[in-house]
């Protein structure tokens, strides 16, 4: 992804020097901040242009406008909508629209900091208005012969300074560049994004981001007793790795949180072979894993003050001739045996080692995230990732602070009466339930054997993880979806009150 530098500026709209500059527009035509600099270099004539162009300030709508008079070459209106309703995500939106619409442009300037309603704190918009433009700025080029970049290289933010705007804008940058690394390794095929090379990938974002890390090799997996990584490795000649990346705050950290991200770089399905159709995009089933290593790669930045520990177990899912196969049973990392019944629902099997070894740990409270159930996609559709938990608290945290990074999720319970489904004839558990009703809850059911008594959450962001078109600042492909949730939860974390689910 092209690196813009953003900045902070209090030149006036009508004088500052860009090649485009973009100013707001509320719904009904309403002249947002800057908006008036544009009126009168048209000599009064812009809402006559606006309805003439049938340009009416809805939210992501654009309009090129003429710009003699202007200090900047270009000028473009953004639609915001109804200005009561103008939330942190319309801003990020709408500085995503920005930058698409002046993709050939090298300086872009924005009014867009004025324009949220008062109450909406100034830093949180700064912050939010780097993380549209970084992301709607996104593309992922590296296989194309004639590959056309963004020629954006500098976002000048307009407005009044304050203290801590500086600092908000950078770190909204520095999130956004995190989701970008977390959509490249999603993008990237199964064949060049091996565990191995996934191992190698976290390797080098634990030294950006100042995290030591351990990585576990086949041997020293067996060796830990991780049975349902290594079962879902035989079957491919890749062999596993499980990654541990570690931040140490500095001073006394604020409790500890673990966190898990699944990490299957291929899923065939095993000798439960999916269609074809089902492995076109099976390359992204380790987004989990990406978002997680991504989040990590940035809490130092995010100034976190909670010390973080995550797990990520990474393998392929293949059919070759060690495959397990149904019937297999798989003993996990705490000692409970799982029958496998279907060697497509693997990734809850690599989990189970993973939240396992997050439970050791005895942190204050974990996390997962998984692209695990297609039943998830069915109930919340492509754009929400389901939450489920065993503590009211703590899954309440991790909702709010979704809300707050602007990524969609929703609760979904974890009913006791479904457990006994899982029950094994021969083993602890069965890997599935055996019908096909309500299989994202017994999924999660089936992960929060392996928790302990730690306050628990689970993201299940199958539809989420990868776009089937462009969205606003989402591009078609891997979405990195998670990272800006786990920043938001890590940053502003408290120990889970107990108050079980």
């Amino acid at each position: 992804m092209p690196i813009i530098t953003f900045s902070l500026s209090s030149t006036a709209a009508a004088k500052v020097k860009a090649d485009l500059l973009g100013v707001p527009i509320y719904a009904g035509r309403v002249l947002g901040p800057g908006a008036k600099a544009v009126d009168s270099a048209l000599g009064g004539g812009l809402a006559d242009f606006m309805a003439e162009a049938g340009f009416e300030g809805k939210a992501d709508e654009t309009l090129a406008v003429p710009a003699g008079g202007l200090g900047a070459k270009a000028a473009v209106l953004i639609g915001l909508g109804e200005r009561k309703k103008v939330t942190l995500e319309t801003l990020r939106r709408a500085a995503a629209a920005l930058v698409r619409k002046g993709s050939k442009a090298k300086v872009v300037a924005t009014t867009l900091l004025d324009a949220a309603p008062a109450g909406i704190d100034r830093s949180a918009v700064a912050s939010a208005l780097a993380e549209g433009a970084a992301l709607g700025n996104y593309k992922f080029l590296r296989y194309k012969q004639k590959p056309e970049p963004s020629a954006i290289e500098q976002f000048v933010v307009l407005g009044r300074k304050e203290p801590g705007l500086d600092a908000a804008l950078q770190r909204g940058a520095a999130i956004a560049g995190a989701v970008a690394w977390a959509r490249d390794l999603v993008n990237e095929p199964a064949g060049a994004l091996t565990p191995t090379v996934l191992a190698e990938e976290a390797a080098r974002a634990a030294e950006a981001g100042g995290l030591s890390i351990e990585v576990l090799d086949e041997v020293a997996i067996a060796n830990e007793g991780l049975g349902g990584l290594l079962g879902v490795s035989l079957g491919s000649e890749q062999p596993p790795r499980l990654i541990k990346l570690t931040y140490e705050p500095e001073g006394k950290a604020k409790g500890i949180v673990a966190l898990v991200g699944k990490g299957i770089t291929f899923d065939s399905g095993g000798l439960s072979l999916k269609p074809a159709e089902g492995m076109e995009t099976m390359k992204t089933d380790m987004s989990g894993a990406a978002a997680v290593i991504g989040a990590m790669s940035v809490l130092r930045q995010a100034g976190v003050k909670a010390k973080v520990i995550a797990f990520v177990p990474t393998t392929e899912n293949m059919p070759g001739g060690r495959a397990i196969k149904p019937g297999d049973v798989l003993k996990i990392r705490n000692g409970k045996t799982v029958e496998v019944l279907n060697t497509d629902a693997e990734g809850r099997l690599i989990l189970a080692d993973g939240l396992s070894l997050a439970a050791e740990e005895h942190p204050d409270a974990v996390i997962d995230l998984a692209t695990l159930t297609g039943a998830c996609m069915v109930a919340l559709g492509l754009k929400v990732a389901g939450l489920m938990g065993n503590d009211d608290t703590w899954v309440g945290q991790v909702r709010a602070a979704a809300e707050r990074a602007g990524e969609s999720v929703w609760p979904l319970p974890l009913p006791q009466e479904y457990r006994k489904d899982l029950d094994s004839e021969i083993a602890d558990l069965k890997n599935i339930t055996g019908n096909r009703y309500g299989g994202a809850l017994t999924a999660a059911l089936f992960l929060a054997e392996f928790t302990g008594d730690v306050p628990w959450a689970h993201l299940d962001i199958a539809g989420p993880a990868r776009a089937p078109s462009d969205d606003g600042y989402v591009a078609k492909g891997g979405t990195g979806f998670g990272v800006r949730t786990l920043v938001e939860l890590l940053a502003g974390f408290e120990k889970p009150k107990p108050n079980k689910a």
